[in-house]
């Protein structure tokens, strides 16, 4: 069993080193660092609200029975959010013609300013859509980047391209989302 220090937290490696050698603790520890972000990426990428604690679950467990096959080449979190939007795609295959519409979304109580707060949803809802029209790889590579903070080596890594090419991506992304906002 590997303990944790204040001072110096354990990198992913580690812990996945560690929970490979049986320490539950290093699980909760990988869990709790990264559930959040890939919840984060799964949104940004389209997912219901609905979905997301089920995705982010199903990830992790398909990352643990895996962790083995985790060579380190990107980061721990690319890796699952890797995981995440493949498993969104299968999700988006099982679905294809289906759209099911969540009441909670439309019972938002606001509390805020109307006027800002339409604005607000405007801009996500234009952002959300021009992510959706992205293609697959500017918009694993955009969220990577912008959301995660992702740099260019790990993206490559995680999803099977160059650094340079991920940058081209990325560039293209911020690009047509700029397009869209303005």
């Amino acid at each position: 069993m590997v303990a944790m220090t204040e001072s110096e937290p354990l990198s992913d490696a580690s812990l996945a080193a560690a929970w490979r050698a049986g320490d539950e603790g290093a699980a909760a520890e990988i869990v709790r660092r990264h559930a959040g972000a890939v919840a984060r990426f799964l949104y940004s990428s389209g997912a219901g609200r609905s979905d997301i604690d089920d995705l982010v679950q199903e990830a992790l467990f398909r990352a643990f029975r895996k962790l083995d096959t985790w060579r380190g080449e990107a980061s721990l979190r690319s890796w699952l959010c890797c995981i995440a939007g493949n498993l969104l795609k299968d999700e988006y295959r099982r679905q294809r013609g289906r759209r099911v519409v969540s009441i909670q979304d439309d019972q938002v109580i606001d509390t805020a300013d109307p006027h800002e707060e339409a604005a607000a949803n405007d801009l996500e809802a234009q952002l959300r859509a021009g992510l959706q029209s992205l293609p697959r790889l500017q918009r694993e590579v955009f969220l990577m980047r912008a959301q995660q903070g992702c740099e260019y080596g790990d993206i490559a890594a995680a999803l099977g391209t160059t650094p340079g090419a991920a940058r081209v991506h990325y560039h293209h992304a911020v690009k047509r989302l700029k397009e869209l906002v303005s």
